[in-house]
């Protein structure tokens, strides 16, 4: 078969609420996400043993390849789609690694579809769905890449949205956080409840300023314990609520990349360049998200 190709998008977590710890240790949450038409590249060429490569910018980052989600993905749809094709992987990694962005569960994600596509499988298939489930809790939200709410461990997922397009900066200070610490440092008990922000509610067909003032009445409720671990996070939020036009300010799951959300593209494109000008150790980008 022909090389197969699809992007993998980064993830942004527009609220995020945490209802509390379950009695088994896992968090509840509810979060309306979106994602960025920017991200990483994953190919596949169909046939032969499963493997994967890795080059790009965050190629140094993501660990040994036995490690990587994708394969851990591929692995996961053998077990659903037995004597099922597969082949090998190459990952070109953009999005910043442990940054919020959902990196790792994208290209995952981006597995899955590959590997469906090469063994003529239907997206909605429900093997994809087990497979995405069995190989982590933000998977199965990016195996359409819509905007939707997911909610419960991530699993589950409420329908599409027909969101607006917003324009956004998006800056990681180049620093890994990892979710599970994130969630240590809340300090929830297992089958403590938490007092969740409020989950927004999305007006039908919401233009971007109602959506903006929807979003504004939530937040991130992993956002402190991110700064804790992270201080650098509280001067990144610091320097885009400063930025001129920023409607909404905020960080994406469990940090430490932190976004701004802006009326149109120059705005955000001006900010971010102005960013990356002062500080040119952050990985900044602008983009659309939806």
């Amino acid at each position: 078969m022909d090389l197969l190709s699809t992007r993998a998008p980064a993830k942004i977590n527009l609220s995020l609420a945490i209802a509390g710890r379950r009695a088994d240790g896992w968090h509840e949450l509810t979060s309306l996400v979106a994602f960025a038409r920017f991200g990483d590249q994953l190919t596949l060429r169909p046939g032969g043993g499963l493997s994967l490569t890795v080059s790009g910018p965050g190629a140094q980052l993501v660990g040994a390849p036995c490690d990587n989600l994708v394969l851990a993905a591929a692995r996961n749809f053998a077990a659903q789609v037995p004597g099922g094709k597969s082949g090998a992987f190459h990952l070109v990694k953009r999005i910043p690694v442990a940054a919020g962005l959902g990196g790792g569960s994208a290209d995952a994600a981006a597995a899955l579809r590959l590997l469906a596509q090469a063994n003529s499988l239907l997206p909605g298939d429900g093997r994809l769905m087990a497979a995405a489930a069995a190989t982590g809790a933000d998977v199965p939200v990016c195996l359409a890449a819509r905007p939707r709410f997911m909610s419960g461990t991530g699993a589950q997922l409420g329908p599409v949205l027909p969101l607006p397009p917003l324009f956004a900066v998006l800056v990681n200070p180049c620093v890994a956080v990892e979710t599970r610490a994130v969630f240590a440092a809340m300090g929830l008990r297992p089958g403590q409840s938490a007092l969740a922000s409020r989950t927004p509610a999305i007006p039908d067909a919401c233009d971007a300023a109602s959506l903006v003032m929807a979003l504004k009445r939530a937040g991130n409720d992993m956002e402190d314990a991110a700064c804790a671990i992270a201080p650098v996070i509280v001067p990144v939020l610091a320097v885009l609520s400063a930025a001129r036009g920023a409607r909404l300010v905020r960080m994406s799951g469990s940090g430490a990349t932190c976004f701004a959300l802006f009326d149109d593209c120059r705005a955000a494109s001006r900010t971010a360049r102005s960013i990356q000008a002062s500080h040119p150790g952050w990985w900044v980008r602008a983009g659309v998200v939806g």
